[in-house]
């Protein structure tokens, strides 16, 4: 009984395969492929260790000029406001001489 079972199944397996459909037909070959290139750019030079030490000092030579403009400005700033609360308080020693500046 088990081979008969056996021998039919592998028949009907054997069966479908005979009659399957065929498989799908093979693509045509490609045409040949056309690439179109883009104007490139012109190449630019070189940075050299020359060019990074001027671009370096030239950002200090700002930054230092900066730096100067800004304490010129606000040493300014401290020196008027003392100047202006010195003027405004009357002198607190009576023996005080006020000096001109």
């Amino acid at each position: 009984m088990f081979m008969f079972w056996v021998s039919s199944m592998f028949a009907l397996f054997m069966f479908m395969f005979m009659f399957q459909a065929p498989g799908p037909a093979p693509s045509p070959a490609p045409g040949p492929i056309i690439v179109e290139t883009v104007r490139q750019p012109p190449i630019t030079r070189e940075i050299t260790m020359g060019d990074v030490v001027l671009g370096s000092v030239g950002f200090i030579g700002v930054v230092m000029i900066a730096a100067a403009v800004a304490g010129v400005l606000v040493g300014l700033v401290v020196v008027l406001r003392q100047r202006a609360r010195d003027r405004a308080a009357g002198p607190t020693d009576p023996g005080h001489a006020r000096l001109r500046s």
